[in-house]
């Protein structure tokens, strides 16, 4: 296995590159990036300009107006606004052999007023090629370092991968996003959003890309919209309250949708939450995404397509346990969150075995996932044995967690779905596969009519028609 080249390495490649000319357009942190340009040598070759602007106003005079500075949109002006400036100075003035380039970058780091983590947004507008339209990778990072200086490092470094990758791996988009912590650690940067578009990427789905964030540890969750737009988390769930389902949704059932239709009904009917409306996610995990040790792509772009068609947000993370994913969710928002589950789930909540590698066990597990405004709102099930509904009130438990199961119920943090369909109790995403491989219609009646209509469309999940009569 090859070693990857160093920051300076990839600067200076760059620099030497003849074919390659830009503009590095930075606000907030300094001339972080285009410092290792000229810190390597030989810029002249690929600097056209570079360019920092701290003032808000000024910045407002070159950009145009945001409600924030530190943002997708302001990025995006960016890299729009000098692209152009770039091509109408120099086209016609270089060579045609030359490939154009911007950079940019919008960033907030710690400071004397501002000491909580730093975060930004990053992104390159290219030709991959002399003359062609430009294609454009953009990402939003967290900064993990607890000094300025070690953020202004990990920004630079940052950017010089960014730059590389759009020059040289764009046609491996894996690969790119591995790239992109080179010469940094996992516990010093996290990139929880990714987009590439442009004609270098025409047949690329964002949402693999995304994912990949997840698979390859440089976060811990992403999400998109219904439509399949990334999205960053933090600006989808600012200080907004949460319903979160997890679940596999291989595929997404009439009982999963009722599961989720009905905390919602729950949590507006609770006095406490006033006319908030909430955020509704439908998480998976990535170990609810394998097929044994591997990922396939088409189930999962399945799964998130059959999502997509009822209308739903997506987060696709790396936790196991529920305090985890709380503890995520709690980085954005102080508002409720409610989690939707059935009975099982509840039981698995409640197994100490899952809180072992917590210094204080299920205690401390629970402390983190009710940390805040928390609830869970319980779906019944059938009853294995006595065929009769099973409420979470009927659940046995454990004489070491009963006591804290009381507590819960007692406080209002665990609360009985009730009323519920009772044909529905008897739908298992299993046996629902199982119809859709064999040509057996009866799923059909277990799964949404939008669900339905878009798995025979387009043969989702190994979809067979029954056979005719």
């Amino acid at each position: 296995m090859t070693s990857r080249a160093s920051t300076h390495q990839k600067a200076l490649q760059i620099n030497l590159d003849a074919s390659r000319y830009g503009t590095f357009a930075e606000i907030g942190a300094g001339q972080e990036v285009a410092r290792w340009f000229f810190h390597v040598g030989g810029a002249a070759g690929t600097v056209a300009k570079t360019i920092s602007a701290y003032d808000m106003v000024v910045s407002s005079s070159l950009y145009g107006r945001s409600e924030r500075y530190v943002s997708r949109v302001r990025l995006e002006s960016m890299l729009t606004q000098e692209f152009e400036l770039l091509m109408k100075q120099l086209s016609g003035h270089r060579s045609s052999e030359t490939a154009y380039f911007v950079f940019g970058d919008t960033m907030a780091t710690r400071s004397f007023s501002r000491q909580e983590d730093g975060h930004g947004w990053m992104g390159v507008r290219f030709q991959h090629k002399p003359g062609a339209s430009p294609s454009e990778i953009i990402l939003h990072v967290r900064m993990l370092d607890h000094e300025n200086v070690r953020e202004q490092e990990a920004i630079g470094t940052l950017g010089v991968n960014l730059v590389y990758g759009a020059f040289y791996i764009w046609e491996r988009p894996e690969e790119l996003i591995a790239s992109l912590i080179d010469d940094l650690t996992r516990d010093r940067i996290e990139i929880d959003l990714i987009r590439f578009a442009g004609p270098c990427f025409t047949n690329l789905d964002n949402r693999l890309m995304i994912l990949q964030l997840v698979v390859q540890s440089l976060t811990g969750a992403v999400m998109f919209t219904s439509a399949g737009e990334v999205m960053q988390p933090a600006d989808a769930l600012h200080m907004k309250p949460v319903i979160v389902e997890r679940g596999s949704f291989r595929p997404a059932t009439n009982l999963t949708i009722d599961m989720l239709e009905r905390a919602r009904g729950y949590f507006h009917r609770d006095e406490t939450n006033g006319d908030s409306e909430p955020v509704v996610i439908l998480e998976m995990t990535t170990k609810n995404l394998l097929q044994g040790d591997q990922l396939d792509p088409g189930d999962y772009l399945a799964r998130v397509d059959v999502l997509g068609a009822l209308g739903h947000n997506v987060m696709i993370t790396s936790y196991g346990p529920h305090y985890q994913l709380a503890k995520c969710l709690r980085r954005y928002t102080n508002a409720a969150i409610v989690f939707a589950l059935g009975v099982p789930g509840l039981r698995e909540l409640f197994d100490p075995k899952y809180y072992v590698d917590l210094p204080g066990g299920i205690l401390d597990g629970f402390g983190q996932l009710f940390c805040g405004d928390v609830r869970l709102h319980v779906y019944p099930s059938r009853d294995p044995f006595s065929a009769g509904l099973l409420t979470m009130h009927g659940v046995g438990m454990d004489d070491s967690v009963r006591d804290l199961y009381h507590y819960l119920v007692a406080n209002g943090r665990m609360v009985a779905i009730e009323g519920v369909d009772e044909s529905r109790l008897h739908i298992f995403p299993q046996d629902v596969m199982k119809a859709i491989q064999s040509g057996d219609s009866s799923w059909q009646s277990m799964v949404p009519s939008a669900a339905v209509k878009i798995i025979k469309d387009r043969g989702l999940f190994g979809y067979r028609e029954p056979p005719q009569k």
